[in-house]
């Protein structure tokens, strides 16, 4: 059974930062792709950031490149997106997905090339 796990939101001021935790356990391969999407109400869900699980890969949306870094750590099965100036803008719920491909492109970030989701966790940047 696949779970999907994420922790770290909260409620930070604009310009501060936040690190999201993503822990995924019960894949039976390690050729898969660990994305970050966001979703503020009335809005559709927009990737954020993927990486490529067994290393090398990552992409970004342009509205977040040079401010969110995402990166795993294999030992903990986890992966992390750390954003930093974090805007208004930036308040969504934040999802984490893996979909069973092994590679991450702009393209990929999608929902519907995700399979396996976590429940979300919020994060609210205040002005």
């Amino acid at each position: 059974q696949v779970q999907v796990v994420e922790s770290g939101g909260g409620l930070v001021q604009a310009g501060g930062s936040l690190r999201l935790s993503c822990t995924v356990s019960g894949l039976t391969f390690d050729n898969y792709t660990v994305g970050w999407f966001r979703q503020a109400p009335g809005t559709e869900r927009e990737g954020v950031s993927c990486i490529k699980w067994s290393g090398g890969s990552s992409s970004y949306v342009d509205s977040v490149k040079g401010r969110f870094t995402i990166s795993r750590d294999g030992a903990r099965n986890t992966v992390y997106l750390q954003m930093n100036s974090l805007k208004p803008d930036d308040t969504a719920m934040y999802f984490c997905a893996a979909a069973d491909v092994a590679y991450c492109t702009r393209d990929l970030l999608l929902a519907g090339n995700f399979i396996y989701w976590g429940q979300g966790t919020q994060v609210t940047v205040s002005s």
